[in-house]
Parts: structure tokens; sequence; C-alpha cells
């Protein structure tokens, strides 16, 4: 599978792309991160919910409930789970006491994180480790080059 660089440099656009797709492919297969099966995990409604309220901050039930275009009552209901499961809190509103405010704990943050892992830390720094420094630091620098070439703002810090 290992090509040689006047190999690689030769590939017109169409056939590098078809490379890095089959790579991009065998690498997820690889370092995918493997979901617990007996571990709790929220539902897509629950995930909408933290992942809005981690984007617009502190929200009240009605509020949430108009962002989301759900009824008022089934939003209760399911914060009402994330508050019981600790991925939630209720506050007062600071400037009207008799409104009460939505907000991610800090294990609502971490699931929120987790959720969004697709790799497996452990396996890439596996992986990774069997690679010299210089390797590590070529690869991290054109996957940039290629997130880049893409047009969209990087969600990663340099």
């Amino acid at each position: 599978m290992h090509l040689r660089i006047s190999m690689l440099c030769a590939m017109d656009v169409g056939e590098a792309a078809g490379a890095l797709a089959a790579i991009f492919a065998e690498l997820y297969l690889r370092l995918y991160q493997r979901i617990d099966p007996r571990v709790w995990r929220p539902s897509q409604e629950a995930l909408l919910v933290l992942q809005h309220l981690a984007s617009t901050g502190p929200l009240t039930v009605t509020e949430a409930a108009r962002h989301l275009d759900r009824s008022q009552a089934a939003v209760s209901e399911l914060i009402t789970r994330l508050v019981r499961r600790g991925l939630l809190a209720k506050m007062a509103d600071e400037r009207d006491r008799r409104r009460h405010l939505v907000w991610l704990t800090d294990e609502g943050l971490e699931l929120l994180r987790r959720t969004h892992q697709v790799l497996s830390l452990e396996l890439v720094e596996a992986a990774l480790g069997r690679m010299t420094s210089r390797e590590r630091g070529e690869l991290i620098q054109h996957l940039r080059t290629l997130l880049e070439a893409t047009g969209c703002e990087p969600g990663i810090q340099p």
C-alpha cells in the first residue's frame, strides 16, 4: 500500500482525492472511538438541547422551547431529566429572580466534548508514538494545510 513519493507527486487531483479518501476511511476504521454499549448515552433530542445551550448560553425553559420549536412541556420534562442526570443545572436569573435559567454543568460540557470526539485519543496516541517527532510535526502541518484548503475556519488551535 505504500507508494513512492515520486508516484504520489505524479498523481492528478482526482487520483490524490481517491487516495486520500481511501486512507481516511482506513484510518477511521482503525482509530475511531469505541463506545461501551453498557454506558448510558443521551438521546438525540437531549444532545440537541445540550448543544443548543452550549452555543446560546443559559436560557429559560420557555426560551429553550421556542428556540427548539418544541412544546414547553416536552422541553421542561427533558430538562428535568437532564438536571437529574447532573448534566444541567437550574439557577435564578440575576436580573429577575422570578425567572430560572438552565445551563450546562461541568458534566454536561464533558459529555458534549466526548460526544464530539470521533477518534480514540488512546489509539491515536499509540500510533503517533510509533512515529518520530519530525514525522508527527509534518503530519499535523499537512493536515492543517488540508483543513485550510477547505476554505472553512478551522475549529482547532495552532
